[in-house]
């Protein structure tokens, strides 16, 4: 009878064992929660796509029941339109685009740094053009690029070196997707775009570059910014996003061709092209000393084009807390 009731009580102690370890093992329990997440067509957000098309981003939100969105932008300011709008959540854009965003009516951070590359930026001439060569010809010549964008910044940069001002030049204002017919035209001597338009036009044969962002202290950095509401509540959300990117930072080297074939197709140029492109950026994801003075620069040209009303602290609007660089 002992042993029959030891038994019974031996029972009942695993039964209790086995419930604690089943309910301490049960899955947390998530409210629904959605992040929109605005992506555009640059080579500076090449991880961000290896992360949509990989599902980095869902398998890790999934377990946390947050439902991922994808929107696609052209570019940068209808980008920022839908941030102030409350319509995105977080969005991946250049520096000119993160220095309006940080000073718009609705509260933003920047988060992170998805990628800089000061060669990702280059000024081009005709690839006949005998007369053009450097930036130091450039004198009396028409050169073109986006008003108020890091191109009109960088040829600011290219004159102070060659110790002229912007009275020793035509400046013509130009949309990006005008920046062939406007060399092949000759509409302008010369213009200053960014990737993928310099490895597309200089592969073409339509152009050649005659100066790139590292002849001055262009630095070309990217922004994740915000919004600041968002990250309320969200932070778990915003810091696993971050991590997700800097984990397809690390697929980069060793892309198939699946990969390389649907980066092709959104970025609209070809496989070996990615792989030239994106060695010209330091894709990361921590904010540098380097990327803060980058984009205060940045805040600095644009005041002194009148392109920005006032000059503000760009440390102020910084929140490094949601990425821990993983060593």
């Amino acid at each position: 009878m002992q042993s029959h009731s030891l038994s019974k009580k031996f029972t009942l102690f695993i039964l209790v064992v086995l419930s604690i370890l089943s309910f301490s093992c049960k899955e947390k329990s998530y409210p629904p929660r959605t992040v929109r997440i605005a992506i555009q067509p640059s080579a500076a957000f090449i991880p961000l796509y290896i992360a949509r098309y990989s599902n980095l981003i869902e398998n890790a939100l999934a377990p946390k029941n947050v439902t991922v969105v994808w929107q696609d932008f052209e570019s940068g300011p209808p980008m920022n339109d839908s941030l102030e709008a409350d319509l995105t959540d977080i969005g991946v854009i250049g520096d000119v685009p993160t220095i309006r965003a940080l000073s718009s009516s609705t509260k933003m951070k920047l988060v992170g740094i998805p990628a800089s590359g000061p060669n990702a930026y280059a000024m081009l001439a005709n690839l006949e053009d005998k007369t053009l060569n450097s930036y130091k010809d450039i004198k009396g010549k028409k050169i073109a690029t986006v008003f108020g964008s890091t191109g009109h910044n960088f040829i600011k940069k290219l004159l102070e070196k060659a110790k002229l001002s912007f009275e020793d030049i035509s400046f013509l204002n130009i949309a990006a997707s005008d920046a062939e017919y406007v060399l092949r035209t000759g509409k302008a001597d010369a213009i200053v775009i960014w990737e993928p338009n310099i490895t597309r036009l200089v592969d073409k044969g339509v152009a050649k570059i005659i100066a790139q962002g590292d002849e001055t202290d262009l630095r070309g950095t990217n922004g994740f910014v915000v919004r600041e509401e968002y990250l309320t509540g969200n932070e778990d959300i915003i810091s696993e996003i971050l991590n997700q990117y800097a984990e397809a930072v690390k697929q980069i080297p060793t892309l198939d061709e699946e990969m390389l074939s649907k980066l092709s197709l959104a970025l609209k140029i070809s496989a070996d092209q990615i792989k030239s492109i994106s060695q010209k950026y330091d894709f990361a994801v921590e904010i540098t000393r380097e990327d803060i003075d980058a984009l205060q620069d940045t805040i600095s040209f644009l005041v002194s084009i009148n392109n920005l009303e006032y000059e503000y602290r760009v440390e102020r609007k910084i929140d490094i807390n949601y990425y821990k660089k993983n060593n």
